[in-house]
């Protein structure tokens, strides 16, 4: 009997719930290890900062302003790139994601290098380009257009998951997914704070190691799929 396996569409769906759990991971690790930074969840970092201009005690400004800008620099270049990308996954996709697997990669090594929680301008830089590969990816993910799938936030999630429910007198579309993203982001965080027991670097190595294999399954069936189509052509 002939194997059958995920649609691409199916596989789509898991490699964003990967990068979701990676996403939990990179914020317990910012917040807990980098000054109460979220480079994923810009959400927070704009309360963070709302608090603090507001005068709140103790609370970061300059780390959590520069992760939101360099977040949304990484969403631009991403966006630029995928602009003319044809749909699904393409070639510049799995470019896109690459970029945020190397970075992570050259991250991990630079954290397990130098202590950058001790020292303001190296725990600057570490949270700024983790924002702008996270913004890389949140650009990416829409862009590969997975139903309620962000990857980087998951409040729009629960409130669809809430509000179409059969208890509010909807017919809980989504909801396996939904309840997925929210379970692997809470997952993902609870990794990313274990990974801190034993240093910085594991919980970024650990988002880099998923996401180079996100890159790779992706990229695997896309060029297979292609091969499918062209093959249906001169069939």
């Amino acid at each position: 009997m002939k194997k059958t396996s995920l649609s691409t569409d199916r596989l789509h769906l898991v490699l964003m719930l990967v990068l979701t759990f990676s996403t939990g991971v990179i914020d317990a690790v910012g917040y807990l290890g980098l000054d109460r930074v979220f480079t994923g969840n810009m959400t927070g970092n704009v309360v963070l900062l709302g608090m603090a201009f507001a005068g709140g005690s103790d609370l970061p400004v300059l780390r959590p302003a520069l992760a939101l800008v360099f977040f949304m620099v990484g969403a631009a270049i991403a966006g630029r790139l995928l602009r003319r990308a044809p749909e699904g996954w393409s070639g510049r996709t799995t470019t896109a994601l690459a970029a945020v697997a190397g970075v992570m990669v050259a991250l991990a090594v630079f954290t397990a290098l130098v202590d950058v929680a001790e020292d303001e301008t190296l725990g600057s830089i570490t949270t700024s380009a983790l924002g702008l590969v996270m913004g890389i990816q949140a650009a990416t993910a829409k862009r590969l257009k997975v139903a309620e799938i962000t990857t980087v936030v998951v409040t729009s999630t629960i409130t669809g998951l809430a509000s179409d429910s059969r208890i509010a007198g909807g017919k809980s579309p989504f909801w396996v997914r939904r309840a997925a993203a929210i379970t692997l982001i809470l997952a993902g965080a609870v990794a990313g704070a274990a990974a801190l027991k034993i240093d910085l670097w594991a919980g970024i190595a650990l988002s880099a190691v998923l996401t180079c294999t996100v890159t790779v399954i992706g990229q695997t069936r896309s060029r297979r799929d292609a091969r499918a189509t062209l093959a249906d052509v001169y069939r």
